[in-house]
């Protein structure tokens, strides 16, 4: 029950068992169920926030000091934790560009955009994809993360760990941002 009640009110909220007269508020429960003149609100509710449809923001779990050194050093190499954790940074903002890309209307976006968004919009709508944040291979041009040597070893670390799943659709790379294990 307190699950659906909104977190403001959850510390107000009794729930009795199998009581014919229960009250959600202990304040009222002593006071005729009739008189609704004697009820007042100590204070107004507060908003309760709108829930936005569609996906929330893209996963953001970074790498402990402790998991990169649990590697073997011939995978880790000359990986530093700062720089797994940033390229981290360039795939949330990858992924919350797609997904962006996925919910905009066609008059909003540009021609060229367009072409893309309908290939990302067929993408998300894979099946081992579906509700998950990704972004593809092509998309990879940050600063942190690049298809050099060094990105290509994150990516293997990454997947390694759990962080990213990798899949191939078509003709695109798809990289899928996952709950670590």
């Amino acid at each position: 029950m307190s699950l659906h009640v909104p977190y403001q009110m959850a510390d107000r909220v009794t729930v009795a068992h199998l009581e014919t007269s229960r009250c959600l508020f202990p304040e009222f429960s002593g006071q005729d169920s009739g008189s609704f003149e004697s009820l007042k609100l100590d204070e107004e509710p507060a908003a309760v926030p709108k829930e936005k449809k569609g996906r929330g923001s893209p996963p953001t779990w970074y790498v402990a000091g402790s998991e990169l050194d649990s590697l073997s050093s011939y995978m880790r190499g000359r990986l530093t934790l700062e720089k797994v954790n940033a390229a981290i940074n360039d795939m949330v903002s990858y992924a919350e560009a797609n997904s962006q890309l996925i919910v905009a209307p066609k008059k909003k976006l540009a021609e060229n955009l367009w072409e893309k968004a309908l290939e990302i919009r067929d993408i998300a709508t894979m099946e081992g994809i579906k509700g998950k944040h990704f972004f593809l291979e092509a998309d990879i041009k940050g600063p942190s993360l690049k298809l050099d040597n060094t990105g290509k070893a994150i990516l293997t670390v990454l997947r390694h760990l759990g962080r990213i799943n990798e899949t191939r659709i078509g003709h695109n790379r798809v990289i899928i941002l996952q709950k670590p294990h």
